[in-house]
């Protein structure tokens, strides 16, 4: 029992680190659409709880949440939490304009659920700069790493 919390430090630590190495890439412009797009300039705009609804790691085709699995963002002022399946993790959010940043550094709890590729995939993308479009009832993060799609 001595040695589990130094060990779980480490581990948050390494996680966290992994989740922020992609972090450093410049996003990508979302593709225009049609209908009623918010523009997004302040936290209060995206603030609140979203449910994902699929994954677009950059290069790759869109898949979408495993079935039985739970996938949700909360944004709030300058915090973000996000539920991956069966881990939580958390870490700062900040909203500048159509920018929105997530870490870069993320603290994750480190079960080993059935859907770890895919909630690899997902972190991936959500840690760091993405740009960030309000459709209806639908955010979705751009970047470089790929697209994120959200509903309320």
């Amino acid at each position: 029992m001595h040695h589990s919390v130094p060990s779980l430090a480490f581990m948050t630590l390494v996680v966290a680190g992994a989740v922020a190495c992609g972090s450093s890439l410049s996003p990508t412009s979302p593709s225009a659409s049609a209908g009623s797009t918010t523009t997004i300039s302040t936290p209060a705009q995206v603030s609140g709880t979203w449910t994902l609804t699929s994954v677009q790691p950059a290069g790759e085709m869109e898949v979408t949440v495993p079935g039985g699995a739970s996938y949700e963002l909360a944004l709030s002022n300058d915090r973000v939490s996000t539920k991956v399946d069966c881990n939580v993790c958390g870490g700062n959010l900040s909203v500048d304009q159509q920018t929105m940043t997530v870490g870069p550094l993320l603290a994750c709890t480190r079960a080993a659920c059935p859907t770890m590729a895919f909630e690899s995939a997902y972190l991936a993308i959500l840690a760091g700069e993405s740009t960030t479009r309000i459709d209806g009832d639908t955010l979705t993060l751009t970047s470089a790493r790929g697209a994120l799609r959200f509903r309320r």
